[in-house]
Parts: structure tokens; sequence; C-alpha cells
């Protein structure tokens, strides 16, 4: 699919966000271990969460989808396999790494793979710790990436555990914890990447029932006598969907309300409205709604994206237009996502005249003046929502293989049409 975005002015839009991949994720995983029924209520309806409930089921889950919810029969921590069972889990990174250290609770090994992207993404330190509380990793390709086997118990004990490239290599421990055999604890010896998708996940096993003691994000406990148990579980809405249409208002001028999103939410991505207030925007925080307004020129700013890594692009993108130069910092995790958003967003808005300086771990970019544009997001459904969002900025550009946004956020370019026609 081919979506041409023309140059759009004085925005005036209401949306509704949709639900949090992420809580999604891993509240399925809870759920299905849990003991009883869960209910998660509103989860997203997507490409990556399709794929995380369809391997729960391949791993033995019962679980029935409806319109607006999933209901699971949680199997008590064991998950019931016949046999060795091969999970493709496409393109969704969070995926295959929450799901790895969930193949100790299988009665068989389980090969986990993925798209030819997938096999570039590294999940050597995850694999490198299960062994520590009780799992076999083999690789059966390259060293360090998917295809991986993996098998064994979890036992539980002390593990340590570098999060450096993705906190998912954490949170996948984390999440199967309450069931090891003894107490696990795990330690981290650096500032993991994303460390504020951790506190998701903590707050869906608190919410399911588990206990955790912790030390910022240098130590986790996680107790084994406090196993997940069934419940209804709403999900929230995502910062980082609604990210790009805030980014709307900050580029085109104008206003945007975006309903469903928690005003407490302890997701990372939510600091990009503090970043669109530094750049000059109005940031009006309601009860379960955020509006941002933009009447005047943005400005530049140095700011440190590394909580907040879903929207460091969108911030790109507003950077682009402002009057003065953004560095943009805490970003070097991100060469590992879909694509390699670091270099790959300096080159596509050098395409499209754009004046980026990128470093080990900073972009900066200065202004410029931009043009249009075709802009192929190479499969990364962020790519392709932010360059739309600069589109409506600048005007000309085009979207090739939009329906890449699927893997996060279906009824995007439904939402963007309210706008652009």
């Amino acid at each position: 699919m081919i979506v041409p975005v023309p140059q759009v002015r004085d925005v005036d839009l209401t949306i509704t966000a949709p639900p949090s991949k992420s809580y999604t994720h891993r509240a399925l995983i809870a759920g299905a271990l849990g003991r009883g029924r869960t209910v998660v209520i509103n989860p997203l309806d997507a490409e990556d969460t399709h794929l995380t409930l369809a391997a729960l089921r391949a791993l033995g889950v019962q679980a029935v989808q409806e319109t607006g919810r999933i209901t699971l029969e949680g199997c008590e921590g064991i998950l019931p396999t016949g046999r060795e069972t091969t999970i493709d889990l496409n393109n969704s990174g969070t995926s295959i790494r929450l799901l790895t250290s969930l193949a100790l609770l299988c009665r068989h090994p389980v090969i986990l793979t993925g798209s030819q992207r997938m096999q570039e993404r590294p999940i050597g330190p995850l694999a490198a710790a299960l062994p520590t509380i009780g799992g076999r990793v083999e690789f059966l390709t390259r060293d360090g990436y998917p295809p991986l086997r993996v098998s064994g118990h979890l036992t539980g004990g002390q593990v340590t555990i570098d999060g450096s490239i993705s906190s998912q290599f954490i949170s996948s421990i984390l999440i199967a914890a309450p069931y090891a055999e003894s107490k696990i604890e795990v330690r981290i010896p650096a500032p993991p990447a994303s460390a504020s998708y951790l506190d998701i996940t903590l707050d869906v096993m608190s919410m399911f029932g588990a206990r955790v003691k912790r030390t910022g994000y240098e130590r986790f406990a996680v107790s084994p006598k406090h196993p997940y148990q069934g419940r209804t579980y709403a999900i929230e809405g995502d910062y980082s969907s609604a990210s790009y249409f805030f980014t709307l208002a900050a580029i085109c001028g104008g206003r945007v309300t975006v309903k469903n999103l928690a005003p407490a939410s302890v997701q990372g991505d939510r600091r990009f409205l503090d970043a669109l207030q530094a750049m000059g925007c109005t940031v009006t925080r309601g009860k379960e709604s955020v509006s941002v307004e933009n009447t005047g020129e943005l400005r530049g700013i140095e700011f440190d994206m590394a909580t907040s890594p879903d929207t460091v692009q969108t911030l790109c993108m507003v950077a682009a237009v402002a009057g003065s130069p953004t560095t943009i910092t805490g970003i070097s995790h991100l060469k590992f996502k879909e694509s390699d958003r670091i270099n790959g967003t300096a080159d596509r808005l050098r395409e499209l005249g754009s004046d980026v300086t990128v470093g080990n771990d900073s972009m900066t970019i200065r202004p410029a003046r931009l043009h249009g544009g075709t802009i192929d997001p190479a499969n990364d459904h962020r790519t392709a929502m932010s360059f739309a969002v600069l589109g409506c900025g600048i005007g000309g550009i085009t979207i090739q293989n939009a329906e890449c946004v699927d893997k996060s956020f279906p009824g995007f370019w439904e939402q963007l049409a309210g706008v652009i026609r």
C-alpha cells in the first residue's frame, strides 16, 4: 500500500489512543501462566500481539479472542506442550524475547525463530543468562541470534544479565520468575536500555499477584510463593501511538486531544510530552486525556530519550522543523530495533533536505529547508508513522509499504485520514 501525505495546517483533532502494545503482551503472558481464568479487556488487536497469543496457544494455552476481549485459561505455570514446538514470531522482538524464558516452563524444548530481520537482532545476553537458572540454549544458525532451541527447567537462583541492548531480556526472566523452584534474584551490572519498560513488566506482575523486591534498576528478587492469579484486566492507552498525533499539533500547528491515556502511567514514552513542552508546545493533562497545542515556532532542545525509545523517531520529526538545533541522546540501542532506527532515520531525513549528524549515542538535527520525497520504511512501523506525520508538516511525502503499521497501530491511516483528506 502506498499513501501520499499532503501538507496540513492548523489541525483540530480529537482521537482515542489505541491500547498499549507493551501492556497487552505482558497481560496475555501473565494470564496464560496464572491460576484460573483471565479476561483481558481492550487488548491491542495488532500483528505483534497476535503473534504472542498464537505462540501461547501453540504452547498449550486455551484462549478465546472476541471483540474487545481475550479470555485465557491459566496453566498454573506449566505450559502443556506435547512435543518439541517451533514458534515463528516473525518480526516481533517483544514476543520472541519474553517467550524465550517461558520456554523453561514447557515440558518439551521450544524452538524460537522469526523473520530475516529478527535473525539479525541479538538475543545473546538473554541466552547467556538462562543456564544460570536452569536453562539450556542452542543456537541453530548463528551464535547469539535466532533461531534458538531452549530447553531445561526454571530452577531459580541468582542471575546476572546485560540489559544494555534491551530491557526485554530482563523482563523475560522476571515475568517467568514466579514459577521457578526457588527465588530468582536478577542482578543488572549496568543501566539497562529502555528501563521504563521494566516498570511496565513489574506493574503487570504486581496486578496479577506476583511479589517483587527491587533496588532501583540494579536488583530484582522474585518470590516463587506468589504465582499469578487469574483476573479481569483492562489495558491502558498507548503513549507511543499517541505521540504521532501530538506531533501533528507540534508540526502543523493547532490542537490535538488524545483520550484514553492514564495520567500517572509508568510508560516511559509519556516523557515525549515533556520534550514537546520544552520545544514550545502547550500541554494540558486531563483526567483521562492529554491535549497538545502549538501556535508558534518550535525551538530546538537537548533531550535524553533513554527511557522513551519508541518516540525517538517522532521527536526527530519535530526537531527537523524546529528553528534551532536539537540533540537527542540515549539512543544507541535503537540500531537493534525492527530496523536501524538511528542511521535509517538520519538517512531518510537527509534525503528530504535535513542537516543531521549521528554520534554513537546521539543525533543532532539542525534547521534546514525540507522538501518532499518517497519514504520506504523498510518494514518498520514506527518509521512509516513518523515520516507520515512529518509529511503533514512539509507536504509531498509518499509512504511505501504503508501497511507495515499494522504491527502496532492497525487504525493509524484511518485516524490520520481525518486530517489529510
